[in-house]
């Protein structure tokens, strides 16, 4: 059995934030930043916002054994799962939040809140997921149900570095729209855009996590 993922006081904010399902959003109720101080250590940013690092990473630790529940037993059913989950998911949901991007920026662009560049990150999300996930879906998904291991380490690893790529555009939209938050009186199209990047955002984390600490290991025996 592969061991769960363990969190360190010495791992950065930005590596656990883009790889543990609620960490980012755990990170921001105490007020830590994970776009700007993301470089910071876990046990920095504990001291900057006056906690122990001791209490962070035990209420991070805690969101390890959450973040796997929802992985089916059964490898083909895992695989199905992600398709079905994540990958329509976020296809469907791109497609509706570029264009509710573009619109709000080309409507507040002179706002000193506005999400400049958020759509063309967007667009560059887009087009690295399709093919990522295009891959996944014809050549390593398919390897996966045949159980041909020999076949998988170096797809595995070209993943997980794709992974890697995400997790700092994860980084860049927390910049962009700095951590999500609405300013004063920000109408409803600014509203219905954060609310759904952040799902979207929440569920890429979930999405690379149930690979890389589940799916994957069950063909490496371990972490790449």
């Amino acid at each position: 059995m592969v061991n769960p993922m363990e969190v360190d006081a010495n791992q950065t904010v930005a590596t656990i934030a883009t790889s543990l399902p609620g960490a980012a959003a755990l990170f921001r109720r105490h007020g830590i930043r994970f776009c700007c101080g993301g470089s910071d250590s876990i046990a920095s940013a504990a001291e900057a916002a006056g906690l122990s690092s001791e209490a962070l990473v035990g209420e991070l630790q805690g969101l390890v054994a959450a973040a796997s529940a929802e992985a089916p037993d059964g490898t083909i059913d895992l695989i199905h799962h992600l398709r079905r989950r994540y990958h329509d998911t976020h296809r469907a949901e791109l497609i509706s939040l570029i264009p509710l991007a573009a619109k709000v920026e080309r409507v507040h662009g002179d706002h000193p809140d506005a999400p400049i560049g958020l759509a063309n990150l967007l667009e560059r999300i887009q087009s690295d997921l399709h093919s990522h996930m295009h891959r996944e879906e014809l050549m390593l998904f398919p390897l996966m149900e045949r159980g041909d291991h020999q076949a998988l380490s170096r797809s595995i690893e070209q993943m997980r570095y794709e992974h890697d790529v995400e997790a700092q555009h994860l980084a860049e939209l927390e910049h962009v729209t700095g951590g999500f938050q609405l300013p004063e009186g920000a109408c409803n199209s600014w509203r219905a855009l954060y609310t759904g990047v952040k799902k979207f955002a929440d569920d890429l984390v979930r999405h690379m996590h149930l690979e890389n600490e589940v799916l994957f290991p069950r063909f490496t025996g371990g972490k790449v």
